[in-house]
C-alpha cells in the first residue's frame, strides 16, 4: 500500500533533456562566483548512471531532483536552478571523467549523485580540490576527510548492519552471504556479517566468509544457487540491485533453493520490481524507506511521483529528493548570511538540523556527515494489481 493522493496530473520540466539524450547534459547559469554571471543561479552537477549495469538506479536518482525541482518552480533557495547531469556509467573509469567535466568545464557549485561506492572514492579527491560541497545520493563507503562531503542515503554498511539481528531471530539456523565483487558489495556484504557474527549468528558460506560474484559480468547465479544447495543453509543474504537484481531475483525462483527465505539490500528496490514479477513475491528487503510509510512528507512525495509514475516511489528517487531538499534549506540560509558559494553553501549544510523527509525526519551526523534514520523491514506482497514493497517492521536507527 503507498498513499496516491489525487492531484492534477503535470508534466516535467525537461531539465537537459536535449542534451542527455548524448549523455551528457548541460545547461547553463551559475552562481555569482563560478565564473560564468549570473548572481540569482546557481548550478548544481549531477553524476548517475544512465547507462549500463546500473542505470534503472541512475535513472531514478536523475528524476527524483527533478522531481524536487519540478515542484519548488526550479528554485532552490530561492534561485534558479540549473541542473547539469553527467553519465558515470559502471563506475570509476566513467565517473570521474564526467565529474571532472562537470566540476572543471561547468564549474558546478555543488556535485550530487553518484551510484557506485567506488566512483565515490574516484570523485572524492576532485570534490577536496576544487572544493565544492558532495551531496552523495546513494550509498556511501566509509571516508576520512569529510568536510565538503555529504550523503543523504546511507553508509554502504548499514542496511546489513540493520537487518542481521532480526535474520538471526527468525532463521533457525546457518544463513548463506553472496554479493558482488567490488566496493559496494564489499561495504554491504561486511555490514551484514560483522552484526551476524556479533549476534552468534553462522554464515553457511565454506570457510565462513561471503561468497563473491564477478561484477558486471555474472548473469547467470544458477551454479551459485547449486552450491548453496550442497550446504546447509537455512536462508540466504544478498545484495545487487539494477540488471543484476533482476537476474538474481528470477533465477533464484527458479533454483534448488527457491524455498529458503531470502534476505536482501536493494534487490526488489525500483523499476526492476516490475522486471521480476512473481519471481520476487515474498522476498525480504531493508531499506531506509518504504513507500507506504505514514507521514505528511511522504504523503506529498508519493502522490507528486504517482501523479507521472505507473510504480511506487523508492529509496533512490527519494535520497535524491532529499538532496534537493537540502540544498534548498542550506542556499536559502546562505543567502541570508550573504554570498551563496560553494563554500558557504557547504558551511550552511553543516548547520541545518533535522530534515522533514518522506523516510521520516533525519538529520545530519556530526561524525560521518550521513543521516541518522530509521531502518524498515519490507516484503514484496500484491497491492492491488501490482507487487509492491510492502513495510512490515522498524529495524534499528542508525547513525553517529
Amino acid at each position: 500500500m503507498f498513499f496516491d493522493i489525487p492531484r492534477p496530473r503535470r508534466r516535467f520540466r525537461p531539465v537537459g533533456a536535449a542534451a542527455l539524450a548524448l549523455g551528457l547534459a548541460a545547461v547553463t547559469g551559475c552562481s555569482s562566483d563560478s565564473g560564468s554571471g549570473g548572481d540569482d543561479t546557481v548550478k548544481i552537477g549531477l553524476v548517475a548512471s544512465l547507462s549500463g549495469t546500473y542505470e534503472p538506479v541512475g535513472t531514478e536518482l536523475r528524476t527524483g531532483f527533478e522531481l524536487y525541482l519540478d515542484t519548488h518552480d526550479n528554485k532552490l533557495g530561492g534561485r534558479k536552478a540549473e541542473l547539469v547531469v553527467a553519465d558515470e556509467g559502471d563506475g570509476p573509469p566513467t565517473a570521474l571523467p564526467a565529474a571532472t567535466k562537470l566540476v572543471k568545464k561547468d564549474k558546478v557549485d555543488v556535485l550530487t549523485g553518484l551510484v557506485s561506492g567506488g566512483s565515490v572514492n574516484a570523485v572524492l579527491p576532485l570534490v577536496e580540490q576544487a572544493k565544492i560541497p558532495f551531496l552523495g545520493s546513494n550509498a556511501r563507503p566509509p571516508v576520512k576527510d569529510i568536510e565538503y562531503v555529504w550523503t543523504t542515503s546511507f553508509l554502504s554498511d548499514e542496511p546489513g548492519k540493520a537487518i542481521a539481528p532480526y535474520v538471526k531471530e527468525k532463521v533457525d539456523g546457518p544463513v548463506y552471504a553472496i554479493g558482488p565483487d567490488y566496493q559496494g558489495g564489499y561495504d554491504e556484504l561486511r555490514g551484514f556479517t560483522e552484526e551476524f557474527k556479533r549476534v552468534k549468528g553462522k554464515l553457511a558460506n565454506p570457510g565462513g566468509k561471503t561468497t563473491w560474484t564477478p561484477f558486471p559480468k555474472t548473469t547467470n547465479f544458477m551454479p551459485y544457487f547449486a552450491e548453496i544447495a550442497k550446504t546447509d543453509a537455512k536462508a540466504v543474504y544478498c545484495f545487487y540491485a539494477g540488471k543484476a537484481a533482476i537476474d538474481f531475483a528470477k533465477q533464484y525462483a527458479q533454483s534448488d533453493i527457491a524455498d529458503l527465505p531470502l534476505y536482501t539490500a536493494f534487490v526488489t528496490e525500483g523499476s526492476v520490481l516490475q522486471a521480476q514479477g512473481d519471481a520476487a513475491k515474498g522476498i525480504y528487503s531493508v531499506l531506509n524507506y518504504a513507500a507506504d510509510l505514514d507521514n505528511e512528507a511522504n504523503r506529498t512525495f508519493a502522490a507528486d511521483w504517482t501523479a507521472e509514475h505507473d510504480t511506487q516511489p523508492t529509496t533512490y528517487a527519494m535520497a535524491s529528493y532529499d538532496a534537493a531538499a537540502v540544498l534548498d534549506k542550506a542556499i536559502a540560509d546562505a543567502a541570508k548570511k550573504g554570498d551563496v558559494t560553494p563554500q558557504t553553501i557547504n558551511k550552511a549544510i553543516e548547520g541545518l538540523g533535522q530534515i522533514d523527509s518522506p523516510r521520516g525526519a533525519w538529520e545530519f551526523s556530526d561524525k560521518a556527515h550521513a543521516p541518522v534514520q530509521t531502518w524498515y523491514l519490507r516484503q514484496v506482497r500484491p497491492d492491488g494489481s501490482q507487487l509492491a514493497n510492502v513495510m512490515v517492521q522498524d529495524l534499528a536507527t542508525l547513525g553517529s
